[in-house]
């Protein structure tokens, strides 16, 4: 059970750092989460682990992460301020990608045993594999959009504070399938069996899913921060 408590406590990590973000920085806190989520889901994601009787790729988390940071924004701040830190979000993803990539062209110094050793753990974690780096890019930005016109598209059948974990809930697990269908399509159609492919699916959304129904009372908490934060600006 221990990777399972390590997920439940990293899972519990993100959530406060994201609250704790919002509450020293406001609202461009949040707004920085989303570059740092996606680089560090990237960097993660190389790790396999067991989890739940599930082989899953660390990662997952942090990254599920990012759609409580838009729904938060589309909730305190509206669809634009939501949109903005999308784009932030896919900027950064390029950027690391193509920066880190440089780097790997560079010969480590003859002799330093050191340097060899991380040039090479560096090009493990960052070799530019093009259809992984599509798809990871494809799911990022239209499940990401989805989810900011699905908040808002729910929010006006249900545009009660009370019914928050609504549109919170609906907008999420519905972008959370377009992000591991169109990831898994992409990275891995035609490399695996359809067998393999469905498992990676149902491990990847399942992970994804925990994550979405636990991160209701944190939108809420938001909102909470956010009508302090109006409260003392009045």
């Amino acid at each position: 059970m221990q990777n399972e408590i390590l997920w439940l406590v990293m899972l519990l990590a993100n959530f406060l750092l994201i609250i704790l973000a919002y509450r020293i920085f406001g609202k461009w806190g949040l707004i920085i989460w989303i570059p740092i989520s996606v680089i560090v889901a990237n960097i993660q994601v190389i790790q396999t682990v067991e989890l739940f009787g599930l082989v899953a790729t660390l990662g997952n988390i942090v990254y599920a992460s990012s759609f409580l940071v838009t729904d938060i924004l589309s909730e305190n701040y509206g669809k634009e301020e939501a949109k903005k830190a999308v784009w932030i979000g896919f900027f950064s993803l390029i950027s690391m990608t193509l920066l880190m990539n440089l780097s790997l062209f560079f010969i480590p110094l003859e002799g330093d045993e050191f340097a060899g050793l991380a040039h090479k753990a560096t090009s493990t974690i960052f070799s530019l594999m093009p259809r992984i780096a599509i798809a990871s890019l494809a799911a990022y930005l239209l499940s990401q959009r989805h989810d900011i016109w699905a908040y808002h598209f729910w929010r006006k059948h249900f545009p009660k504070d009370s019914q928050i974990w609504i549109r919170n809930n609906l907008s999420t697990f519905v972008s959370q399938f377009i992000d591991s269908t169109v990831f898994v399509l992409i990275a891995f159609w035609g490399v695996f069996e359809t067998a393999v492919m469905w498992e990676i699916f149902i491990s990847t959304y399942f992970l994804k899913f925990i994550v979405a129904a636990a991160d209701t009372p944190f939108v809420y908490w938001g909102k909470r921060i956010f009508k302090k934060e109006k409260f003392y600006l009045d």
